[in-house]
């Protein structure tokens, strides 16, 4: 696992949107790996939101672009239409997932086998996790639930975050998690959607700043989430 290292670091970003293109770019650069949870019912959409004070894009990646924008990287559910699960049926909570997922495998040439809760605050429970393990082809789902460490998890269907890369805390944790001597496998899973940083929440030059100190450790392995959960 790892190639042998003990440290890992991956990234989860949610929506795909147009701003995935400038990130993808940073992404590159530095030699990262990131998974992109990608509502298929909606690629291709325009449209706008108000997020800290600002109003910005949300354009959906168009559906003949998703293969060659995410290449090296790693595509993953995050449903058809972006609902909260927990008020959903069973049978829509499959059709929504597994839909997703088929439509989400023949775009990208691969199956896929990840996937990310959509909406805000408590939205997944022990219902839909065992739903989605039981009825789905997919093997992990990552909720929004930061831990602000770095211990690998058992349950892989409410699988925890370290960090929302736009909290205060950031950086302070990505330099503990740089600092760590370990010989237990320790991972920084970082999550976001990349509109934020149109929004101001955190700066694209941030951004880049933190992601050249992340990379190029020998002692690091750089993976997609599939990659370093599976």
């Amino acid at each position: 696992m790892w190639n042998h290292k003990k440290k890992a670091i991956t990234f989860s970003f949610d929506d795909g949107v147009t701003q995935d293109i400038r990130l993808i770019e940073i992404l590159n650069k530095y030699g990262l790996k990131a998974t992109f949870n990608i509502n298929s019912d909606l690629l291709g959409q325009a449209g706008e939101l108000e997020r800290n004070g600002n109003t910005i894009r949300h354009d959906k990646v168009s559906p003949e672009t998703v293969k060659e924008l995410y290449e090296g990287h790693e595509i993953a559910v995050h449903t058809l239409t972006h609902p909260f699960l927990p008020a959903l049926d069973e049978g829509e909570i499959v059709r929504q997932v597994e839909e997703d997922r088929k439509r989400l495998s023949a775009l990208c040439g691969y199956e896929v086998v990840g996937m990310a809760y959509p909406c805000g605050g408590e939205n997944n429970d022990e219902r839909v996790a065992e739903i989605i393990r039981k009825h789905t082809g997919v093997k992990y789902a990552r909720t929004i639930t930061s831990t602000h460490a770095f211990d690998l998890q058992s349950n892989l269907f409410r699988f925890h975050p370290t960090v929302y890369y736009i909290e205060d805390c950031f950086e302070e944790i990505v330099d503990r998690f740089l600092a760590l001597e370990t010989d237990e496998e320790q991972l920084l899973y970082i999550w976001g959607h990349s509109y934020e940083m149109d929004a101001e929440y955190i700066s694209w030059e941030t951004f880049e700043r933190i992601c050249k100190k992340l990379s190029g450790k020998a002692d690091i392995f750089y993976g997609t989430n599939r990659e370093v959960l599976l």
